[in-house]
């Protein structure tokens, strides 16, 4: 018989025995700014494999590291003065950069899908970070869900995923963002962005200048697969209406069955994205339509997960 996953709260007892599953190589789901992660030692294979294992990931697909200090992402990748400038302005918090891997970094092979770069994140939440800085493991965490689908920014979501695969869930509340980071990769000659987020490309071309252009090659990155994010639905975007049997996920004047922003609010939108897309994964009606977004500031990242969402 299947166990329920524990539900920890995110106080001392919740995050002492969080930390002891992780040191033992268990998997326990943890609260980020984004969304919830499902997190294992970084630095051991058997850890490792049990998160491809649990969300069915294919192994060519990268998993971020999530760190508690500079001092750590140091130690794990090579950090430019650009790395260094854009740790400075945005961890903690939803930016990843895609770095040159050390060799000694002590990571498992598994992580970085035998490539040289890393992908790492500090992230912004007081309880993983209390995590991270007292179990001092860099920490492997995609989202805490069966590969493509639907990323949880809650834990009955993570549960209703992942299930006994996972043994333990710190209950964090609600992601704040409720949007993967963006992921931002650094290259010898610029840089690429491989995934838009809650940090804008503008923002970064602010600070490094323009971005150079992605072209075809290794996945990299979480969120680079054509199909990703997949409620289990039909998906029809830029709807003006309803149509029969559809689920509706309004968009300002645009009420829905479930409404992003009604003040066309796109940072109020990116955090109840998820929300509504599994509220239209649980309904009755057959197919999701989604009102239309605009397609500038965080309207980039929620269309890129729509996109792929509708694939």
């Amino acid at each position: 018989m299947d166990v329920a996953p524990e539900i920890l709260a995110p106080d001392a007892a919740g995050l002492a025995r969080a930390g002891e599953i992780l040191r033992a190589g268990g998997l326990v789901a943890v609260p980020t700014e984004t969304v919830y992660g499902l997190a294992a030692r970084a630095d051991r294979v058997d850890a490792v494999a049990a998160i491809y294992r649990a969300k069915g990931r294919p192994d060519f697909n990268p998993l971020i590291v999530h760190v508690a200090s500079l001092g750590t992402a140091r130690r794990l990748a090579v950090l430019d003065e650009r790395a260094e400038n854009l740790a400075a302005r945005y961890w903690p918090g939803p930016l990843t950069l895609v770095l040159p891997l050390r060799d000694d970094s002590g990571l498992a092979p598994a992580v970085t899908a035998g490539l040289p770069t890393v992908a790492l994140r500090m992230p912004d939440h007081p309880a993983t970070r209390r995590l991270l800085a007292e179990t001092g493991l860099p920490l492997a965490a995609p989202s805490a869900n069966r590969s493509g689908a639907l990323s949880p920014t809650q834990p009955r979501h993570v549960v209703a995923s992942l299930g006994a695969s996972v043994a333990a869930v710190i209950d964090g509340g609600i992601c704040s963002r409720g949007l993967e980071s963006t992921i931002v990769a650094l290259r010898d000659n610029g840089w690429q962005l491989l995934r838009p987020g809650p940090i804008g490309e503008a923002e970064i071309a602010s600070v490094l200048g323009e971005p150079l252009p992605l072209q075809g090659g290794a996945i990299e990155a979480p969120g680079q697969l054509a199909q990703h994010y997949s409620p289990g639905k039909p998906l029809r975007l830029g709807a003006q209406a309803a149509q029969a049997g559809e689920f509706l996920i309004g968009f300002g004047a645009l009420k829905g069955d479930c409404t992003l922003s009604a003040t066309g609010d796109l940072a109020e939108a990116a955090a109840r994205l998820y929300q509504c897309l599994h509220e239209a994964a649980a309904s009755a009606k057959p197919r999701i339509a989604v009102a239309e977004i605009r397609e500038t500031g965080m309207g980039a990242a929620i269309n890129d997960r729509l996109r792929r969402a509708a694939a």
